[in-house]
């Protein structure tokens, strides 16, 4: 059985979803115990305060890292502890399958406008991420990423093979789908797949599948190279800024030495 410890000061985000579909055919099946953790319930202050003002100030406020560290002490948890940020690696369908052979999974949420970053160095083993944007918090994304995981547990689906043939299970996105009516508003499935030769319809699946992931693959690579582009923009601008920073730094301190020679003159007249 695989135990999913979530941490989060929202336990009560995910007592519908995980009582519904896949997540809850996956627990009747016994093939996933889920834990919900208030992370309120490991602080020590009657207003059950879990963050504070960042130090350097700035704006927004962060997660205090004892309550984290106290949490997953309670739980006895071990590898992995899944911290979920906006920073972290982007979380794939590999991730779903190292997570769902497993024992034991624990997902930390954060919320605010960080999380003390001890966190992430100290206390998480991996940082995750659905992608380049922010949630509202981590609830989101870890109801994602257990979704994505427990939906690959014995039991979870009446139809595995269904699961097999989604797109990046083994393979790269998957070919296009239709059901009945064969025509709709002017819209007709491929003829293909209306001839009954299963060789043809498998054959066409798999050159749908490779050009969908030929586009994706392409799509992302642009996407990656205009992030590289900004990235190289911002550092040349950070660079420049450092630059301009010690020329100023240097005439200030030619202008103190100056300033120095000249009352060491004075000094010496007199």
């Amino acid at each position: 059985m695989l135990r999913i410890n979530i941490v989060t000061i929202f336990p009560e985000f995910f007592a519908g979803p995980l009582s519904l579909s896949i997540p809850a055919k996956a627990a009747a099946a016994g093939g996933v115990a889920y834990q919900l953790v208030n992370l309120r319930d490991f602080t020590h202050d009657r207003h059950r305060t879990v963050d504070d003002y960042p130090f350097g100030g700035g704006p927004g406020m962060v997660m205090k890292p004892g309550p984290f560290f106290e949490a997953v002490e309670f739980l006895g948890a071990t590898a992995p502890i899944v911290l979920l940020s906006p920073r972290g690696r982007r979380f794939t369908h590999a991730d779903a399958m190292r997570f769902a052979a497993g024992q034991e999974l624990t997902l930390l949420c954060g919320h605010y406008k960080d999380i003390d970053e001890r966190v992430a160095s100290h206390l998480a083993t991996e940082e995750l991420s659905l992608g380049d944007f922010v949630l509202s918090g981590g609830e989101p994304a870890a109801l994602a990423i257990v979704d994505a995981t427990v939906r690959l547990l014995p039991g979870a689906m009446s139809d595995l093979d269904s699961a097999r043939t989604d797109s990046f299970f083994d393979r790269g996105i998957s070919a296009p789908s239709y059901t009945r009516p064969a025509e709709y508003r002017g819209h007709s499935v491929p003829d293909v797949l209306l001839g009954g030769d299963h060789a043809r319809v498998a054959a066409w699946r798999e050159a749908e599948s490779l050009r969908r992931t030929r586009e994706a693959e392409a799509r992302d690579g642009a996407a990656w190279a205009a992030r590289a582009r900004d990235i190289a923009a911002r550092d040349a601008r950070l660079a420049e800024a450092e630059r301009l920073a010690a020329e100023k730094a240097a005439k200030k301190a030619r202008a103190k030495a100056a300033r120095a020679r000249a009352r060491a003159r004075d000094e010496g007249h007199a």
